[in-house]
């Protein structure tokens, strides 16, 4: 689990909360289902109009992966092209065949892709625009849906504004009752601070989350396109540890330069 995003939405509405009893707000006033109607079924109205009803269907799915860390292991992703250099060049590239049926199901599957297509002799320039493609295509459907949670994030605060709208219309219509006033108005922006809330608090930090998620994805897949080319085109191993040790950190590094000086 990411406990970043696991720990960073309830401890923002907990900061909220306390602060709102320390300056003497009751709870159990801010407990009111009209506001969650209109934030949460106004925002999904608006999500449906704007995406198809499967990306709307998939936000639960999405929320859990964004409480998931992105377990990456560059260091050994490195390690294994410059094994797999090593190998091509002393045994010829059919010699990967037996390397591409024990790779871990857990691999990115363009690891397994790429190879094929070196195994197969394909043409370099023809392999290098198939996985950039895929990796292209990989991206946008990822922005696609931390889309859905930015969009979110805009809509919920303007649902918020039509709840307190609501709760106003309600309330100047009761001038004759003066001693409910206060009450009224309380209530009514409830809906402001519900959709501003959430807005800030949970969509749109997901939408970042899923984001920073990508980032490290892509850095993954670049990786893993420079090490299937540098097989392709008969690269030496210290040569192949090198061009993807710039994208392991820097305390990992040290540990690839060993891995090729042995």
């Amino acid at each position: 689990m990411n406990l970043a995003t696991v720990i960073g939405i309830p401890f923002g509405f907990a900061c909220m909360l306390v602060a709102f009893m320390i300056e003497g707000g009751n709870l159990a006033s801010l407990v009111k289902p009209s506001p969650f109607i209109i934030i949460l079924g106004g925002t999904a109205s608006a999500l449906l109009t704007s995406f198809d009803m499967s990306d709307v269907a998939s936000i639960p799915k999405l929320m859990g992966a964004a409480m998931r860390s992105v377990v990456t292991k560059e260091k050994e992703l490195a390690n294994m092209f410059v094994a797999f250099a090593e190998k091509s060049r002393r045994d010829g590239l059919l010699s990967l065949e037996e390397d591409l049926q024990s790779l871990d199901g857990n691999q990115d599957p363009l690891i397994k892709k790429g190879l094929r297509y070196v195994i197969d002799g394909t043409d370099s320039e023809a392999l290098a625009d198939l996985l950039e493609n895929d990796a292209a295509i990989y991206e946008k459907h990822k922005k696609h849906e931390a889309a859905i949670f930015e969009a979110a994030g805009g809509f919920s605060p303007t649902m918020g504004i039509i709840g307190t709208v609501l709760g106003l219309i309600v309330v100047l219509s009761k001038l004759a009752e003066p001693e409910k006033l206060g009450e009224g108005i309380a209530t009514a922006f409830i809906a402001t601070l519900y959709g501003i809330s959430f807005a800030n608090l949970v969509w749109l930090p997901i939408a970042n989350k899923l984001k920073l998620k990508l980032e490290k994805e892509k850095r993954v897949k670049e990786m893993i396109i420079q090490g299937v080319l540098a097989i392709q085109q008969g690269e030496s191993p210290k040569l192949v540890g090198d061009k993807l040790a710039v994208y392991l950190e820097a305390k990992d590094r040290g540990a690839l330069e060993s891995f090729n000086e042995a």
